[in-house]
């Protein structure tokens, strides 16, 4: 894969050795699904109902009083200027609540054209610059509205200029905080960016709860493009979380964001190397790693899957689901191409020319000028199948499959069956193990409209691309235990 820093992301692939042991092999607990129990509800994004309704720039929204340095009148300047003074409006009240601090506006605002006249910003030269970025050589916020801003306005709406500057400003808030937020000279940089993936989190709380003067978010696609515009910001696959510019795995970041939605600003200056070092996903490429870690979807690939969910799910004392390449589609039963669990021959029917191409590395510039020759990587494709092959394991043991718990419960499952593969590789008892940068394949999966990933049996998905990927995510980094009671 091929990708640049912060200016235009990366894809980081994940740690699999990670928690990798959690998976429980028996999954006896899914006997008890049917029972009911408590949990994340299926209808909500952490409380807040699911909802449907245009999200970005209010049309009444007042004009902001700024003074911003360069500034133009295209739609890009507006949106970074109306998300600025919102953010200042809330950590203005957020800094005195949480932490007992008198909040200050950032000192300058630049507004650049990387593609023209070089401007003065306290940290080096904007030309060429293409990027949003928080400098505390002179307490600014600088964003490049030449190339950076309306490239990702183009591909992920206005929400993509409101994540991004959010996050810049997360760093002013970490200048304001100084000790508070356990920032040093010698902080490493994955901290000091997972401190303002949450902060940022912690600002669209505030927005999807009506607060905001400037902008409302839904909680299905509004919050899905701002996790979207995360996963375009991450780190190239195969970088290292120790990287002196790390900024994280799309799968590190949306935690990240996500940390901070639920649990708040406190949440994220409590942030520090010991409590995200166990849960980080971000490490370089193993030597063994053919292509980048990406191999070609064909029917070897398919082969290795099978043994590698057989193996992971041996303990459920089901029969397993066998994997065939036809059509994609159950005759006279589930229709979810390119792959359906199909309940009366207890086997997971596959169209393989369509996974393949799903399956085809991804062209991570091609992400930001809207080249679509790039597939989504291999791990995409097999976590398709994945999630048909546990819907069969979860009809074995008599658990529901046919409906929302269902399908989030599958995503449970595929990320613990994912954390596995490393573990199971390593024993020799299957071929297959994550290679650094397939968590974010399976995220970028998750956040398609037509995901099977967190889909029931009848290929229907909770809305909220947020639960789904925090249901993935549970299961990576807790086993396949949480699963059943989460999602019951």
């Amino acid at each position: 894969m091929v990708g640049v820093r912060m200016n235009r992301g990366g894809s980081a692939r994940p740690r699999a050795a990670v928690l990798a042991g959690a998976l429980v092999l028996s999954l006896t607990a899914l006997t008890a699904c049917s029972a009911g129990g408590s949990g994340t509800v299926p209808g909500t994004v952490d409380g807040l109902p699911i909802t449907h309704f245009h999200s970005g720039l209010k049309a009444n929204a007042p004009t902001p009083d700024l003074k911003v340095q360069n500034a133009g009148t295209d739609q890009a300047d507006t949106l970074a200027m109306d998300t600025i003074a919102d953010v200042q409006n809330f950590w203005s009240t957020e800094l005195p609540a949480d932490f007992g601090v008198r909040f200050q506006p950032v000192s300058k605002l630049l507004s650049y054209e990387s593609n023209g006249p070089d401007q003065v910003s306290g940290c080096g030269d904007t030309r060429g610059n293409e990027n949003a970025f928080y400098c505390g050589q002179d307490d600014s916020v600088n964003w490049d509205r030449g190339v950076l801003l309306p490239e990702m306005i183009q591909q992920f709406g206005q929400l993509s200029v409101v994540t991004v500057l959010a996050h810049e400003f997360g760093h002013a808030v970490q200048f304001r905080l100084g000790d508070k937020a356990g920032i040093t000279a010698d902080t490493p940089s994955i901290v000091k960016e997972q401190q303002a993936d949450c902060f940022a989190g912690t600002y669209y709380r505030w927005v999807v709860e009506g607060k905001s003067r400037y902008f409302t978010v839904s909680t299905s696609d509004g919050l899905n493009s701002a996790l979207s515009s995360l996963f375009l910001v991450r780190d190239t696959a195969g970088t290292a979380a120790t990287d002196q510019q790390a900024h994280g795995t799309a799968f590190d970041r949306i935690y990240a964001f996500q940390l901070g939605f639920e649990q708040g600003a406190k949440q994220c200056a409590a942030l520090n190397m010991n409590n995200i070092q166990p849960r980080l996903t971000e490490r370089p490429f193993d030597a063994g790693d053919q292509g980048n870690g990406d191999i070609p979807i064909n029917q070897q690939a398919i082969s290795y899957l099978q043994a590698s969910l057989n193996q992971s799910f041996a303990g459920a004392k089901v029969p397993a689901p066998s994997i065939i390449a036809q059509t994609g589609s159950c005759p006279g039963g589930p229709a979810t191409p390119p792959a359906s669990y199909c309940p009366a021959t207890n086997a997971v029917d596959i169209d393989l020319n369509a996974l393949a191409a799903l399956g085809e590395p991804v062209d991570q510039q091609g992400e930001f000028t809207g080249d679509t020759s790039g597939g989504h990587g291999d791990f995409a494709a097999l976590s398709e199948i994945a999630s048909r092959y546990v819907i069969g394991i979860e009809k074995g043991v008599g658990a529901s499959v046919d409906n929302a718990d269902a399908g989030l419960r599958t995503a449970c499952l595929v990320g613990a069956w994912a954390a596995a593969t490393t573990k199971i590789q390593a024993q020799g008892k299957a071929q297959l193990r994550l290679s650094a940068g397939d968590l974010d394949e399976a995220i970028s999966d998750l956040l398609r409209p037509d995901s099977l990933v967190a889909a029931d049996v009848d290929g229907n998905r909770v809305d909220a691309g947020f639960t789904r990927v925090e249901a993935m995510r549970t299961g990576y980094l807790q086993g396949s235990a949480p699963c059943s009671t989460q999602y019951p």
